[in-house]
């Protein structure tokens, strides 16, 4: 039965072969994360490696003056802990949950097991890590020549894609550090979106009132990632498309359907008003 902490619910966990799962699922271990958990320190020792259910990581670089930049953001599409099968086993930034909620963990010394077992995990991994590279190439390329509105978009609908909840929490500074703008920056497009009924920001959050407003005003990037990742775990969308909340066969991680899409082109108050199936992301 596939429950929302059910180990399939990681799209990675889920593309593993029947023999490969049932060898696998004894050593994983569900957690519960609080938002602020630090998972790996900067050159810690990686222990384990993580494939989060409902919680979202972010991998940071720490500055010189103390701040933080975030490299990537790990949900339940992927795993944390790449560096592990890739020769290292210390990380090189440090990994921080971002939004509270669940993951198996594995050790990591039973993950280079089954890596040298030589198996299909083997091959997932490696195409997966490729993807990975993929992403943090295209982010780069993103936050050069693209505007503001259009990384904002990008974000909130790759948060959307990762996430096992619609909803989803970050602070404006982490926004405009992902996305490489100013505070400022986020809150002119944040606005902008807003006047659009794309999203609505009120008292410090922003509801999601349309997905597909967002893609269309989303620079290439989202999708030149999500085509890219579909060529390289093909499997992936074949193997899940019977299983809800799993990776549609367009390549895209899973778009959560807003029904107020189709009532929010009737206008009102009313079609406006958030529900359960509308996504909220606070600016604290």
């Amino acid at each position: 039965m596939l429950t929302i902490l059910s180990p399939a619910k990681n799209r990675l966990l889920a593309e593993l072969e029947r023999a490969e799962y049932h060898r696998l699922s004894p050593f994983l271990e569900l957690i519960a994360l609080e938002r602020g958990d630090v998972l790996y320190q900067v050159d810690g020792k990686m222990v384990y490696a993580y494939f989060p259910v409902t919680a979202t990581m972010s991998i940071d670089y720490l500055l010189e003056n103390g701040g933080t930049s975030e490299i990537n953001r790990v949900g339940n599409e992927g795993m944390l802990g790449v560096p592990l099968f890739m020769g290292g086993d210390r990380s090189a930034g440090r990994a921080v949950v971002q939004t509270s909620g669940y993951a198996y963990r594995l050790s990591a010394a039973r993950l280079m097991a089954e890596f040298y077992h030589k198996g299909p995990l083997l091959r997932l991994l490696l195409r997966y890590a490729q993807a990975r590279l993929m992403q943090v190439s295209q982010l780069a390329a993103c936050n050069s020549h693209h505007s503001t509105k259009q990384r904002l978009c990008r974000y909130l609908l790759q948060m959307l894609d990762r996430s096992s909840s619609n909803e989803l929490a970050a602070t404006q500074e982490e926004i405009g550090g992902i996305i490489g703008v100013r505070r400022e920056g986020v809150t002119d497009a944040a606005r902008w979106l807003q006047e659009r009924g794309i999203i609505r920001w009120r008292r410090g959050h922003v509801t999601v009132l349309s997905r597909s407003g967002l893609h269309a005003h989303v620079c290439e990037c989202y999708d030149v990632v999500c085509h890219a990742t579909a060529l390289l775990l093909p499997d992936l969308t074949a193997s899940s498309a019977h299983l809800p909340g799993i990776w549609r066969a367009s390549g895209a991680l899973p778009p959560y359907q807003f029904k107020d899409d189709r009532r929010h082109a009737h206008g009102g108050e009313h079609d406006a008003a958030p529900h359960s199936g509308q996504a909220e992301l606070a600016f604290l």
